[in-house]
């Protein structure tokens, strides 16, 4: 049995923002503890941009966990909670792999090398200035310890800054309803 990653895209009202994401937050914590639900990760707006989109990637042990989940009492309350902040439904979509980072790409998930590609550019330069930036003041900790911090500093900088960055820049790209030069 394979895990269950699952994307949903909300639109939120401009000014409601705040209030979405306590909200978001709350509910994120309270469904972990729901039976076969393995992780919750929640993907605000680059900072400075006024889109708007919030995207809420979940996973689960199993399809009939997943399925549990979106149709319990819980869920069906908070998204009735959640309408008063956001505009229109919500997008539900299954995610394998990188494509979590690339959801909003006209035309749909681009070709895997693409997305290796994209999420190299986010990586190296990450791991390169979080392993100098944090050298000397964890120096002196397990090896796995600092890999561990480094590595958690990494995948925040890559969720919230480098990848909805680098799939904005490369957006046109990385669409696999185009032909470009290079394909």
């Amino acid at each position: 049995m394979s895990q269950v990653h699952i994307a949903i895209i909300r639109q939120v009202k401009p000014g409601m923002e705040r209030a979405f994401e306590d909200a978001l937050r709350e509910f994120a914590r309270e469904s972990l503890g729901v039976p076969g639900t393995t992780g919750v990760h929640l993907i605000g707006p680059v900072p400075g941009s006024r889109s708007g989109e919030y995207g809420i990637l979940r996973s689960f042990e199993s399809d009939a966990a997943c399925q549990a989940f979106y149709d319990s009492e819980m869920f069906r309350q908070w998204d009735e909670y959640a309408n008063q902040f956001v505009v229109g439904g919500w997008t539900r979509r299954r995610l394998s792999g990188l494509e979590a980072f690339f959801l909003g790409v006209p035309g749909g998930p681009p070709h895997k090398w693409k997305m290796a590609v994209v999420t190299w550019l986010g990586v190296f330069p990450a791991v390169v200035l979080w392993s100098w930036a944090v050298r000397k003041s964890l120096s002196g900790l397990p090896s796995l310890v600092t890999t561990a911090i480094v590595s958690a500093l990494v995948v925040a900088t890559l969720a919230w800054i480098a990848m909805p960055l680098l799939t904005r820049v490369f957006a046109t790209w990385l669409s696999p309803s185009r032909k470009h030069v290079g394909d």
